[in-house]
């Protein structure tokens, strides 16, 4: 999936969390941050480290695909 927004990011972290049958504690405890940290990423909230996100996505098996537009 594309993400081209935050929330749209988010959602889809949320979505493979769900699919993986994780909770946000789950996951914060994988990534080394707390659960407000998760819930704050999949409500797409822009202040989230980048950093962060991405080793969400990581943890969750994810690949985030940056390439240009054709």
């Amino acid at each position: 999936m594309k993400a081209p927004t935050s929330t749209d990011f988010g959602r889809a972290l949320r979505s493979r969390r769900g699919t993986l049958n994780l909770t946000q504690e789950d996951l914060a405890g994988v990534i080394g941050v707390n659960r407000r940290v998760v819930s704050e990423l999949e409500r797409g909230k822009g202040t989230v480290r980048l950093e962060i996100a991405l080793e969400a996505a990581r943890a969750l098996g994810m690949d985030v695909d940056l390439r240009p537009r054709s």
